[in-house]
């Protein structure tokens, strides 16, 4: 594999499996990154929010305090990107775990150079974010037509009537893309590398976790004037809601 180029990204790795820490230890060492391990969740927690990493890659089931309740503690303070691994594959886990605010999902048992490919899309769309940022900020534009939904593209939220919908940045990013082609399908293969940076596979579910939980966040803030649509078999669309008969 080729090195990671320039100053070699921080990842944190909360794994207490002895054999699997080792490996994505080693292995992301030898791909370029500095890579710190530890074993205990909150252990992990401190070093998450004291240290200066670029991305964080957690298991779920972890002594002292769980994935889930750590990431839950994470995302009070930080947007730091947060990777679950987990054994737990089944759909409710994932969704679970993108509620708690995760950017990413991977069930085990997976290569190395599945994970590789995770970091460094997740390390590219935090480099197009700070390139964004540093871009003179332009007002929010509301969705066509409401003058309703706004979009702060400097934390990366969404506000409907004063309330802010709580999306992660990744959930920012998918919903922006929409709203940037509003009543336009985008297929799961353009979303999946123009959103998450990477290739899309039928069997990777990230980008519909996403979808449920911004179609979830929108209604909590108590915006419908336009709808996070399925176009079965060709992708994703935001188009205006249709009356109901």
């Amino acid at each position: 594999m080729n090195p990671v180029p320039s100053t070699a990204p921080a990842i944190l790795a909360i794994e207490d499996d002895n054999v699997l820490g080792a490996y994505v230890h080693e292995q992301l060492g030898r791909c370029g990154f500095h890579v710190t391990w530890c074993r205990n969740g909150s252990e992990g927690l401190a070093l998450a929010r004291d240290g200066q990493f670029d991305v964080v890659l957690m298991d779920i089931l972890l002594p002292g305090m769980n994935g889930l309740d750590v990431l839950q503690h994470l995302r009070r303070s930080t947007g730091i990107p947060v990777i679950l691994m987990s054994a737990l594959g089944a759909e409710a886990d994932r969704i679970s775990g993108f509620r708690h605010g995760a950017d990413d999902y991977l069930p085990k048992p997976f290569s190395v150079d599945e994970l590789q490919v995770r970091v460094q899309a997740i390390l590219r769309r935090v480099e197009m974010e700070r390139r964004r940022r540093e871009v003179p900020a332009q007002p929010s534009e509301p969705c066509a037509g409401t003058g309703a939904l706004q979009f702060d593209e400097a934390s990366s939220e969404v506000s409907f009537e004063g309330r802010t919908a709580g999306l992660t940045p990744s959930e920012f990013r998918l919903l922006d893309t929409l709203h940037r082609h509003s009543e336009e399908v985008l297929s799961k293969a353009f979303l999946y590398q123009h959103v998450l940076q990477r290739g899309y596979s039928q069997h990777d579910r990230s980008l519909d976790m996403h979808v449920s939980q911004i179609r979830r966040k929108l209604k909590a803030v108590g915006y419908t004037q336009h709808q996070l649509r399925t176009v079965w078999g060709k992708g994703y669309m935001l188009g205006v809601t249709e009356p109901a008969l």
